[in-house]
């Protein structure tokens, strides 16, 4: 229950496991590595956010929004573990970022996901990363990502 009491501390809360929007499911579970599939910063199936870096989303808001990828893709990891405190390592992270051709930034937009992970999970939440413009993604949305975690 650590994890949770950290979550609870930052001000966070788990969404509940966020439903596939097409056919794929949301992560898949091969021997000790967890994968989510690519993570939207829904709340309750909406993306509230909507649009590209660059045009007329902020940097500020675009890193809110990699906050709460990172929140559904935690949640997904549900399906095959039953705390988050089974977490060994968060391995990879993952980042798409809808942007214009002249931003250049996504890397800061994936800080809010990186960061995220490390004030959950300390040591255990450092990880390799990449970070992607791209010109469009699902539903409109600014940001998606994907997490690669090793669990007990």
């Amino acid at each position: 229950m650590e994890i949770t009491s950290k979550l609870e501390s930052l001000g966070l809360v788990l969404p509940p496991i966020p439903k596939a929007v097409a056919l794929y499911q949301p992560s898949l579970r091969t021997g000790n590595l967890i994968l989510t599939s690519g993570q939207l910063p829904s709340v309750a199936g909406v993306i509230e956010v909507k649009g590209k870096l660059g045009d007329n989303v902020s940097l500020e808001t675009a890193q809110k929004e990699a906050q709460k990828a990172v929140l559904n893709a935690l949640a997904t990891l549900l399906l095959h573990i039953d705390s988050l405190d089974r977490i060994k390592q968060i391995v990879k992270l993952g980042v798409f970022v809808a942007s214009t051709p002249n931003f250049t930034e996504q890397h800061l937009v994936a800080n809010g996901a990186s960061e995220t992970i490390g004030n959950i999970f300390g040591e255990k939440g450092k990880h390799a990363r990449f970070a992607i413009g791209v010109s469009s993604l699902p539903l409109d949305a600014c940001v998606e990502l994907e997490l690669t975690v090793e669990v007990e």
